[in-house]
């Protein structure tokens, strides 16, 4: 297999934790895959520690969406919508120094009432801001891992109401058409395709011409 280099997307997976991760990424680059540029995840513990071992430069990423909906988990129901409002502004800020102001105007506005939201930004900073470096676009591509959650569930679906394979090129079969019947005209991917060129070239300015490398 070919020298390759790529982002990556994660969602929740079972075994949760370093070692786990360690395993997987290694088995990864064994593979073939040298050098991951960015890496978008959930929070999942030990997964930035495990990716630092195997590609010590990736960058990684927390998923937006996850991490809004995990400071909902701390608040009452009827504060979602302010406490969304209070958030925009932050993720959606121009550069690292206006969501950290923006941040401490939403600690001073919910901060008393909800500390753990504000804890959880903070614990997350880190992994939070290295997206806020792309433009509007490119941030729609890397802020979150529903894409890729979106294909595994449909994959699950599919495998489970098959129940059974005889064999693993019949599983392989079931997963291709599952993936396929997601845009069965191609007019999907001919989108995406259009959409991820200004995200490469983004990326390969970013970060230094990895990605061109890849590709001699």
């Amino acid at each position: 297999m070919p020298a390759e280099r790529s982002t990556a997307t994660t969602g929740s997976s079972m075994g949760e934790g370093a070692k786990y991760w360690q395993q997987v990424l290694a088995e990864i680059r064994n593979r073939g895959v040298e050098d991951v540029l960015m890496l978008v995840c959930d929070g999942l513990k030990g997964l930035p520690d495990a990716v630092g071992n195997v590609w010590p430069a990736t960058l990684v990423q927390t998923c937006i969406v996850h991490l809004m909906r995990n400071s909902f988990r701390y608040a009452a129901r009827q504060d979602w919508d302010a406490i969304s409002r209070g958030l925009k502004p932050v993720y959606q800020a121009a550069t690292v120094e206006q969501a950290e102001e923006r941040f401490l105007e939403f600690g001073e506005q919910w901060g008393k009432k909800y500390p753990a939201i504000v804890r959880l930004w903070e614990n997350a900073w880190a992994e939070f801001v290295p997206f806020l470096q792309f433009d509007r676009e490119i941030r729609r591509i890397v802020c979150t891992t529903n894409a890729i959650e979106s294909v595994n569930a449909r994959i699950r679906k599919a495998v489970k109401a098959r129940g059974h394979f005889p064999n693993e090129q019949a599983a392989l079969k079931c997963v291709y058409l599952a993936v396929m019947a997601l845009d069965p005209t191609g007019k999907g991917r001919a989108r995406w395709t259009q959409r991820w060129k200004q995200a490469l070239n983004a990326f390969d300015i970013t970060f230094d011409g990895r990605l061109s490398a890849a590709r001699r």
